[in-house]
């Protein structure tokens, strides 16, 4: 039995003066211990949705969920002592500082005052705060936030962690920095589930992954696995005019091995058998009817093609889900 389990879970929305929302639709998830799994699909797919029910946020309308064998909704004040979750936004109090947000958190789970303090101690010097622990975090940068609010879910030593979009709007240094104290806490034996808008954040920190798309997982596999089920060599062409894209596609899908060329915004790209071959003709036919590209190569497939290829489209950034509604 997988470490983390959801079972058929449906959850459905009725936003005021709109049209019902099915948020899940019959989703099925599995995470092994002691290993990261990120969830992957674009806008409103229904991953913060999972993570809210998998913390208790939100109960779904059916379905069933376990982790470590308990059941997450009929167990919910169990399941919170077993759990870390950090969300899209840093969840402090910016009026506190640093070092006293993180003894709040621990207080709050019942800690003695001295246990709450040398955690947050340890806590500090584990995300590299110390200079900053007695600054009010309303002074900190979003890095130095993010890095807090992610702290304060570990206080507890979790041994499952929800991360939903934590590196969203962080600088690639502080992304960088984040995803290292990550794969420390899985080397430790901590089992993470993590949303993410960033293909290079779940191809570097995930076991396994996810696609969710329409409220249910449309494929699951490492980022290779995936890689792999889409085939093949890819020819990328980035046009400088976007009134060529048309006739730019034309030429690709002359070229290409069978799919229609997608489009992600002025980029097309499309399978190929040979790639060289066909690289060099799409070129050459891109000249002969005075299409000016900004560049074109040819690449194995990315976790982006395989968006493309189950989604219809790119990933996209999250702002805002329809699914946050409650």
């Amino acid at each position: 039995m997988a470490f983390i389990e959801a079972i058929d879970l449906v959850k459905t929305y009725s936003p005021k003066g709109s049209p019902q929302v099915r948020a899940l639709d019959g989703l099925n998830l599995e995470v092994q211990k002691g290993s990261v799994t990120a969830l992957l699909g674009p806008n409103g797919a229904g991953k913060t949705t999972t993570v809210k029910a998998l913390t208790t946020l939100i109960k779904p309308d059916s379905g069933s969920a376990f982790i470590d064998g308990v059941d997450v909704f009929a167990e919910p004040d169990a399941i919170r002592r077993m759990i870390g979750a950090s969300g899209q936004y840093a969840a402090v109090d910016q009026n506190l500082t640093g070092f006293e947000n993180l003894v709040m958190v621990g207080r709050l789970y019942h800690l003695g005052a001295k246990v709450a303090r040398q955690r947050a101690k340890e806590l500090i010097e584990l995300f590299d705060l110390v200079e900053a622990q007695n600054r009010t975090v309303k002074g900190y940068s979003g890095g130095m936030r993010r890095r807090i609010d992610l702290a304060g879910a570990l206080v507890i030593r979790p041994p499952v962690l929800f991360l939903d979009e934590p590196t969203t709007g962080l600088d690639p240094r502080s992304r960088i920095g984040l995803w290292e104290v990550i794969e420390q806490l899985v080397t430790d034996g901590t089992t993470v589930l993590l949303t993410t808008q960033y293909l290079e954040e779940a191809d570097r920190l995930a076991d396994s992954i996810s696609v969710i798309d329409n409220g249910k997982v449309i494929a699951r596999g490492t980022a290779d696995e995936l890689k792999a089920s889409v085939g093949g060599l890819r020819v990328a062409v980035t046009v400088v005019d976007e009134l060529c894209i048309e006739a730019m596609r034309t030429i690709l899908n002359r070229f290409g091995s069978g799919e229609s060329a997608v489009l992600n915004g002025r980029t097309l790209v499309v399978p190929v058998q040979d790639g060289p071959h066909a690289l060099a003709a799409i070129v050459s036919a891109a000249a002969d009817e005075g299409i000016a590209l900004h560049d074109a190569g040819m690449r194995r497939p990315t976790l982006d093609d395989v968006f493309l290829q189950l989604t219809g489209h790119a990933a996209q950034t999250e702002d805002s889900e329809t699914e946050s509604a409650a």
